[in-house]
């Protein structure tokens, strides 16, 4: 069946501006290029950010980075590393950084509407002496990522209070919510594993490989 196409496409920041007003002044003005003290706060108290990049043909990818409050280490007012943990191996973001530094980091803080957004050029280091400060649980990651900071500014709560992802008792109920397992199964269906296989494999990878 042939797809239907997008239809009314804007084509321009000028068709574009022509939909809103613009941006106010507090918004034209809020962006700042140094981790000032408020930055750093918020960046230590934030178990978890979402790392976005893209490869050198603008494919992009978005993938989440998260450990206890403060596991972002901060180097100075221009500087942060991530630590790279475990994962799938698939390496999407630390390849895209290799053919492309540009990077956007949100760091979410629990309970908190508002996001702190920073945009910057990325590389991955393996520095000893920094990976022995992004250590925990007794294990020292062999590799991070470092951001050279060239935005830092914070986002509005408008897409947080639409969700309300924050409000308990607007989430659905566990039962009601998708089957992780059962999909990675269905997807992988050439493979012939089953739903079960999958849930172990899973459960056995976040007991013993979270770090």
């Amino acid at each position: 069946m042939t797809a239907i196409p997008f239809k009314a496409i804007i084509q321009s920041e000028e068709e574009l501006r022509l939909l809103s007003s613009p941006p106010s002044e507090l918004v034209r003005n809020k962006v700042i290029t140094r981790l000032d003290s408020h930055c750093r706060e918020f960046i230590s108290k934030s178990p978890l950010l979402f790392l976005s990049t893209n490869d050198a043909e603008g494919s992009c990818d978005v993938s989440p980075r998260g450990d206890a409050p403060g596991f972002v280490y901060i180097l100075d007012d221009t500087r942060l590393v991530i630590p790279e943990r475990p994962g799938n191996r698939r390496y999407d973001s630390l390849l895209n950084i290799l053919q492309n530094p540009s990077a956007g980091l949100i760091f979410i803080i629990p309970g908190l509407e508002e996001t702190l957004r920073i945009n910057g050029k990325a590389c991955i280091t393996a520095d000893p002496e920094l990976m022995e400060k992004l250590s925990a649980q007794g294990k020292i990651p062999q590799i991070g990522i470092g951001v050279e900071v060239e935005e830092c500014y914070i986002h509005c709560a408008k897409a947080f209070k639409r969700s309300k992802l924050w409000d308990p008792e607007q989430w659905p109920k566990r039962e009601n919510l998708p089957n992780p397992a059962a999909i990675i199964a269905d997807h992988v269906r050439g493979l012939k594993v089953t739903e079960e296989q999958v849930a172990r494999s899973l459960a056995e990878s976040y007991e013993k490989r979270l770090y």
